[in-house]
């Protein structure tokens, strides 16, 4: 666990925002205006229960995941590196009033995570959109 730092407390909801990146390109949000960060969010056409509880069994069959925070209009999880145990918050914000689930991937530590947050929130993406 040399490299999982401390858990930022910026996380969660405020005022329907998640977090704003740091400006390390190591971060993805789908409520991020500049082009380095942005990412869509998830879209649905289930109800927004079935959609989180979708997302929810997602998250908890990829590897090295832990859910940390859940209710019924959030989910915080941290995904770990394989090799050396790198720590990534990944946030993920049903928005009932844009009936889309906002997503925010970031490492703790570092400036490039080589595209991983991006590819891993594509790849839940590509998962949620089969279910």
């Amino acid at each position: 666990m040399v490299f999982a730092g401390k858990r930022p407390n910026n996380l969660g909801v405020n005022n329907g925002k998640l977090a704003s990146c740091p400006n390390s390109p190591n971060c993805v949000s789908s409520q991020s205006a500049d082009a380095v960060h942005q990412i869509a969010p998830l879209t649905f056409t289930s109800t927004p229960e079935e959609a989180i509880a979708n997302l929810k069994s997602i998250i908890e069959s990829l590897p090295r995941t832990q859910i940390v925070t859940e209710s019924p209009d959030y989910l915080y999880a941290e995904f770990k590196s394989a090799l050396l145990g790198f720590v990534d918050d990944v946030e993920f914000y049903l928005d009932r009033n844009a009936n889309v689930i906002q997503v925010r991937s970031a490492s703790r530590l570092g400036q490039s995570d080589l595209g991983v947050n991006r590819q891993r929130i594509e790849t839940i993406r590509a998962k949620f959109n089969e279910a």
